[in-house]
């Protein structure tokens, strides 16, 4: 069977998923919607696809017979309900970009819409769907670490990222986007949800937004790089990262592909002239945290830190279990176990080359979900993709729960 894809929303996920798609061989893109005719055209390009079948919104694509067996919905966050629930109702299998929702009654409309329709349905938080991910959880099932006490578990933004994404970006401002640890750590949550295996029952969570603020701002700085006198001694310059992006595909597509298409030394510097991506990161519009730590609790009394922060570089995530009977620690490619019993240490290589961005597909994330998807289409099975709309809302559920913590200061139950 060949599978078929509409994908709504072309931008950069929207592309890798289709990508992807086609290169597993077993799926086929048949259809776009994208409002930005550039957009649209590089996916029908891509995928061979003719005038009638691009649409430059998912209204008009779902006000036609259903012409694909399932849909990828990789729009902005604040644009997922309407077509996740549109196309529940048409029968499409879905795949939609993470967060579900900006907020809980929107997303429990969509596991509502999916479960009355009975369709295939899944979130894309890609750390799933690693080799590392499947061999840590493996291990933890397996018991060779006893009765899970603790759980720290790191989050490197990124410096550059931070500021290309959350800062100058387009998930700048929780007003337009949504906090932080929904639209960027609702992966982390997701992860730590799933490879124990448990709902915690407390949350509290601290965090701010400490250095990308007016005040923080060089003496001597201008309001855009291109033309400030300090812009060489600092660390977020826009000119040195959007530049050093040029000849390299990877980064061309991506960060600097949200930036402008025009991959020359002239083209960057004209965006970075009157585009967002040329502000000033202490003069930006932008109001989500740059620091946050999340604390859970679970029922048997273990508990979960998590950290978020901006100012590290962008690698893989860290994650430290402490166990009864063992200890382990990854790096997102090895995980090193400590037995307690016999002293003894074995280093687990999960065999992962790839790197943490979204270039690098999320260190096999993006391919391994898309595979899930696709054997879960072809099979009409929910089980290859191990989670369905309840454990995709079980983990945003925390994530709300944090937020409501940090900005009452208070703990939450859950």
């Amino acid at each position: 069977m060949t599978v078929t894809i509409a994908i709504v929303g072309a931008g950069s996920r929207g592309q890798i998923y289709a990508r992807a798609a086609a290169a597993d061989g077993r799926a086929r893109i048949v259809a776009v919607a994208d409002p930005d005719p550039a957009r649209r055209a590089k996916v029908a390009a891509d995928h061979d696809l003719p005038d009638s079948a691009c649409f430059t919104g998912w209204d008009e694509l779902a006000a036609v017979p259903k012409l694909a067996d399932a849909v990828v919905i990789a729009t902005q966050d604040r644009l997922h309900v309407e077509p996740a629930v549109a196309f529940a109702d048409l029968g499409y299998a879905i795949l939609l970009e993470k967060p579900m929702a900006p907020t809980e009654p929107e997303a429990r409309r969509i596991v509502e819409a999916v479960e009355r329709n009975g369709v295939l349905f899944a979130v894309c938080h890609v750390l799933r769907y690693t080799a590392y991910t499947r061999a840590f959880k493996e291990l933890l099932d397996s018991g060779r670490l006893g009765t899970i006490s603790s759980v720290q578990h790191l989050e490197p933004v990124g410096w550059w990222h931070m500021a290309h994404s959350f800062v100058r970006g387009a998930w700048r401002n929780a007003a337009e986007s949504g906090p932080m640890l929904l639209t960027k750590s609702c992966h982390d949550i997701d992860w730590l949800l799933h490879i124990l295996g448990e709902q915690p029952v407390a949350v509290s969570s601290f965090g701010s937004l400490t250095h990308f603020r007016p005040e923080n701002r060089p003496e001597g700085a201008s309001t855009r790089c291109v033309s400030c006198a300090v812009e060489p001694d600092c660390a977020y310059s826009a000119k040195r990262l959007y530049l050093s992006c040029l000849g390299d595909p990877r980064r061309e597509f991506w960060p600097l592909g949200a930036v402008t298409s025009d991959a020359t030394v002239a083209g960057v510097t004209r965006a970075l002239e009157t585009g967002p991506y040329g502000r000033c990161v202490y003069d930006c519009d932008n109001d989500v945290v740059d620091q946050q730590v999340v604390t859970l609790e679970f029922a048997k009394g273990a508990t979960v830190s998590f950290t978020m922060t901006a100012f590290t570089p962008l690698e893989h995530r860290r994650t430290r279990i402490f166990g009864t009977r063992g200890y382990a620690e990854g790096d997102g490619r090895e995980i090193r176990v400590v037995d307690f019993v016999t002293g003894a240490e074995e280093r687990i290589d999960t065999q992962t080359t790839a790197g943490a961005s979204l270039a690098d597909g999320h260190g096999g994330g993006d391919g391994g979900l898309t595979k899930a998807f696709i054997d879960a289409v072809a099979a009409g099975d929910q089980a290859p993709l191990g989670a369905g709309p309840a454990e995709a809302l079980a983990g945003h559920l925390v994530v709300w729960a944090a937020e409501r913590a940090r900005e009452t200061r208070t703990v939450q139950a859950l």
